[in-house]
């Protein structure tokens, strides 16, 4: 049964220039391990790929539990020299949290 990432866990976001990170923690300890098995860079570089335009780079947090995603080339130049709004930081961890497992 496929269940969307927003039922399992949360979102954190940011941005830097044209570079978006992500960083996702589960709502339950338990299901950090099963969500590193699922949500792999490939995963969400296909899922955000109508935003995301370079390379996605993955970092597992084990101790807190989290994943952090690092998404080159999503943000259209960055926050102070793009006028598209809705691709920035918190927009595409919600974005994210749709991607279904």
């Amino acid at each position: 049964m496929k269940r969307k990432l927003a039922s399992l866990a949360h979102c954190r976001a940011g941005d830097k220039g044209d570079t978006l990170v992500l960083s996702l923690f589960p709502f339950r300890d338990d299901d950090f391990p099963m969500l590193a098995e699922k949500v792999t860079a490939d995963a969400v570089r296909a899922h955000l790929a109508h935003v995301v335009k370079g390379a996605v780079l993955r970092y597992e947090l084990p101790n807190l539990p989290a994943l952090q995603f690092v998404c080159e080339h999503a943000l259209e130049t960055g926050v102070t020299t793009s006028l598209a709004l809705d691709p920035h930081g918190k927009t595409l961890g919600y974005a994210l949290l749709e991607m279904e497992i």
